[in-house]
């Protein structure tokens, strides 16, 4: 089977991908040799490399931090398909058109508006403390709980947006089109608007999850012992940086990945798309 030659087109593409590769690489490789040569030459370089990056105290945190992050991952696993679930809701009620539904249209953008203008710390904070305060049993004071909670209740705020973007994205022809073939609301929502808009929302809600499991480190705040108050706990025992610097080691080991996947989605729904990408 032969191969078509390719088109003048296609060559000068693939000469700007390689001329765009080689500028990369070698503007990469200058910025790198000029950061490992000139910051040893600063005066406090040597202070800062043995209270940062003293290698015998990240060995000996790095275990404790792992387990640490344990608890990290778990928060994340529980509260990420809890948000998917609350922005759904919240974006579907925003996105109601009936008269009847206003009460809840309502509902849906006072919680995204106060969510989303209360920064997460702070709302770690006045849940964590605020609802123990109750006087709930012990059970229910859980920081783990209301920390996980916050979590949920901050970013389905921010995600439901994302899909209530996704949702209104799905051109009107489509409901429609279904509509002429006799489905009802919840049939066209379920089986035309949603599968669409999911699709084109992938990579957006993927920057979130990103955002979500740094932000996890904030329950720490309010008493657990995740991986931000090991690093702390062993911190205050060397009276040396570097467990900070290990635990933002097993945060990129994380998140860098997922990074890396949420820009490929983001490129594949380009490419699928037709859309033009950024040089």
């Amino acid at each position: 089977m032969t191969v078509p030659p390719l088109t003048r087109r296609a060559v000068y593409e693939q000469k700007q991908r390689r001329r765009a590769m080689v500028i990369a690489t070698v503007s990469t490789t200058i910025a790198l040799v000029a950061v490992v040569v000139l910051i040893p030459l600063t005066p406090g370089w040597e202070k800062v490399k043995k209270s940062f990056f003293d290698a015998d105290i990240f060995v000996e945190s790095f275990p404790g931090l792992l387990d640490a992050f344990l608890l990290d991952l778990k928060i994340l696993f529980v509260s990420t398909p809890l948000i998917l679930i609350v922005a759904l809701l919240i974006a579907l009620a925003r996105g109601a058109r009936r008269p009847a539904m206003f009460p809840l249209k309502a509902f849906a953008v006072i919680y995204t508006d106060v969510l989303r203008g209360i920064p997460v710390i702070l709302l770690v904070f006045l849940i964590g403390f605020g609802v123990p305060a109750l006087g709930l049993s012990r059970e229910l004071s859980n920081p783990v709980i209301w920390g996980t909670v916050t979590l949920v209740l901050s970013y389905s705020a921010y995600v439901s947006e994302v899909m209530r973007a996704g949702i209104d994205s799905v051109h009107e022809s489509q409901r429609a089109a279904a509509r002429s073939l006799g489905m009802t609301g919840h049939q066209t929502m379920s089986a035309v608007v949603l599968p669409q808009a999911f699709r084109r929302i992938v990579p957006p809600l993927m920057n979130s999850f990103v955002s979500l499991q740094k932000d996890v480190a904030l329950v720490s705040l309010i008493g657990p012992v995740e991986i931000l108050r090991q690093a702390g706990i062993d911190k205050a025992k060397t009276a040396n940086f570097t467990p900070y610097v290990a635990a933002a080691v097993i945060f990129l080991a994380l998140t860098i990945p997922f990074t890396r996947l949420a820009d490929w989605a983001l490129a594949r729904q380009r490419r699928r798309t037709g859309a033009t990408t950024i040089a």
